[in-house]
């Protein structure tokens, strides 16, 4: 059966089997399918999948939980199956379960390998198929992924597979302008620029398909509303890319209206990363430059130094942050107060303050131990005020005995709620669930936000380098394409053999790219790999100048005035 299954996730997630559309079931059921989808042909520990589809508040019971969400999965997969018969479909091995249906019959397996294949196809000069092939790839998109699903595991597999769509977007646009189709590319590039309205790459190619299309004034236009753009929303000004390429709009270049010709092989579209796509969209492999399109003949822009883009609603702001040592005496303090309140009070208030901490974690389990203190509290009152105040009964003295111990335990349980108070006890870092734990978590996706929307901000803020001096907090990631070994052996579970061998690897084979990636080609284990997963990033590495100048350099900079430098 799993030859004729198909899956769709590049938009609402939809199952087929030949010509009939497969009920899922339940959201829950469909989010155990979408991490198996996600790592089609491999193993999923149950950690994984309970980590991906409760990241906040795993049930008690995970793996009977992921048991019966499996079943379901059998069920509508598999109809026919006998009940003791094993899945062939979907079944348990030692690593965890896996899915065993063609990669070709998940979409977003087909939109990778296709989007591969166009690479291929125009890095051998087919400019024809390789457009083609990205348009094919591209139809198979009908909204966004993972729709509904939470957490930062989907979340990173949502990113990346946006940017790549994005990438393959101003390739297939790149294509066309190739081609001479300037006047069909302009109707393209103006959705697509209000569907993406800071990418520098898109406005390139909107400013020179109008002005390749005679419409001159339309192309400056576009470069004045981007610049109005970018300076009310983030500060900035345009890059050096677009700069030039209007300046030579304003001067009528006659070079600019040449198309490059269609033989000439472009640079490699950017391949994904890991978990996170951080590939700049201007960003281009060091050939020779042309000065017959702009494209090609103006450089990347410098990054700006201190503006960036503005982080979702309900996160810590990206500059400002008061510093680490700041924050811990200030979360130390709050701890204090709390644990000051249930002294002063008596323990009468304890219920309350564990309440206050409940609501700002989101805990149940906290929730129910404030509803405990609160019932403690109304039996003491109504055991003692009940009785005669004159006398003291064995009940009156049990209940006070009762009632000390709870005021101390909850004094004990406001102090411990607080992940600072019990890191400074314990010398190590915060419970996997405390608040600072939880801040650490958002600064880790306020940093991966940044890689993914400002990928200046890679070298500008040493994000994932904990080897370099920096002043930004990135909440412990490390790019381990990057980091020295010493790094990597500091990483918790990581011996000085691993380290050494991630290093050599990395050397002899290349960057890693994907967790999977790291897994496979150093032997380490599951545990280790899914203790890893959040902390770590996947950057290619970034290109050195060469020492070498361009045969066009001097030609280039006679024609432009000498206000383009050279491509590297």
């Amino acid at each position: 059966m799993s030859g004729q299954l198909r899956f769709e996730i590049l938009g609402p997630q939809r199952a087929w089997y030949a010509d009939r559309e497969i009920d899922l079931g339940p959201g829950k059921q469909r989010a155990v399918l979408a991490v198996l989808l996600l790592s089609a042909g491999r193993p999923v520990s149950t950690g994984q999948i309970v980590d991906a589809v409760w990241p906040e508040d795993p049930p008690a019971n995970g793996p009977n939980v992921v048991q019966k969400y499996v079943a379901g999965l059998r069920r509508v997969l598999e109809p026919d199956r006998s009940p003791r018969t094993p899945g062939q479909v979907l079944s348990l091995t030692d690593a965890g379960y896996l899915l065993r249906v063609d990669p070709e019959a998940v979409d977003a397996v087909r939109f990778e390998r296709g989007v591969q294949a166009a690479r291929q196809r125009h890095a051998t000069g087919r400019t024809e198929q390789a457009l083609s092939e990205l348009a094919t790839a591209l139809d198979l998109w009908q909204g966004e992924p993972f729709t509904g699903f939470t957490g930062p595991i989907f979340e990173a597999a949502r990113q990346r597979l946006v940017e790549l769509r994005a990438v393959a977007l101003e390739t297939r646009a790149e294509l066309t302008l190739d081609l001479g189709r300037h006047r069909e590319a302009v109707g393209e590039l103006v959705e697509l620029v209000a569907e993406f309205p800071v990418r520098e790459r898109l406005r390139q190619q909107l400013m020179l398909a109008l002005y390749r299309s005679g419409r001159q004034a339309e192309a400056l236009a576009a470069y004045r509303e981007f610049g109005d753009l970018l300076r009310e929303e983030y500060g900035i000004e345009p890059g050096e890319a677009l700069r030039v390429l209007h300046g030579r709009i304003l001067r009528a270049d006659p070079t600019l209206v040449v198309a490059k010709p269609a033989s000439e092989p472009e640079a490699p579209m950017p391949a994904t990363v890991g978990s996170v796509a951080v590939v700049p969209a201007q960003e281009r492999a060091a050939d020779p430059v042309d000065p017959a399109d702009p494209v090609s003949a103006v450089p990347p822009p410098a990054p700006p130094s201190t503006a960036f883009p503005p982080m979702p609603r309900g996160q810590y702001p990206v500059r400002g942050t008061p510093p680490r040592r700041a924050r811990r005496w200030a979360s130390i303090s709050t701890a204090i107060v709390a644990a000051l309140i249930g002294v002063l009070s008596f323990g009468l208030l304890t219920w309350l303050v564990v309440l206050v901490y409940a609501l700002w974690r989101r805990s149940w389990r906290d929730g129910l131990a404030a509803l405990g203190y609160l019932s403690a509290m109304a039996v003491f009152i109504g055991v003692v005020g009940s009785g005669d105040p004159d006398e003291v009964t064995t009940v009156d003295f049990v209940a006070i005995i009762a009632w000390l111990f709870t005021w101390l335990l909850g004094v004990l349980h406001t102090l411990l709620l607080n992940g600072a108070i019990w890191s400074a006890i314990t010398g190590r870092g915060t419970a996997a669930t405390g608040p600072v734990a939880h801040e650490r978590r958002v600064r880790r996706e306020q940093a991966r936000y940044l890689l993914y929307h400002y990928p200046a901000a890679r070298q500008e803020l040493h994000i994932g380098r904990p080897d370099l001096p920096r002043t930004f907090d990135d909440g412990g990631l490390v790019d381990v394409n990057a980091v020295p070994e010493a790094t990597i052996a500091e990483m918790p579970g990581i011996t000085a053999e691993q380290a050494r061998q991630v290093v050599v690897d990395r050397w002899l084979r290349g960057p890693f790219g994907s967790m999977e990636d790291l897994a496979a080609r150093c032997l380490l284990p599951l545990v280790l790999t899914d203790s890893l997963r959040d902390h770590l990033v996947f950057l290619p590495p970034i290109p050195r100048p060469s020492t070498a100048i361009p045969q066009q350099t001097a030609a280039q900079q006679q024609q432009t005035g000498g206000d383009v430098r050279p491509t590297w």
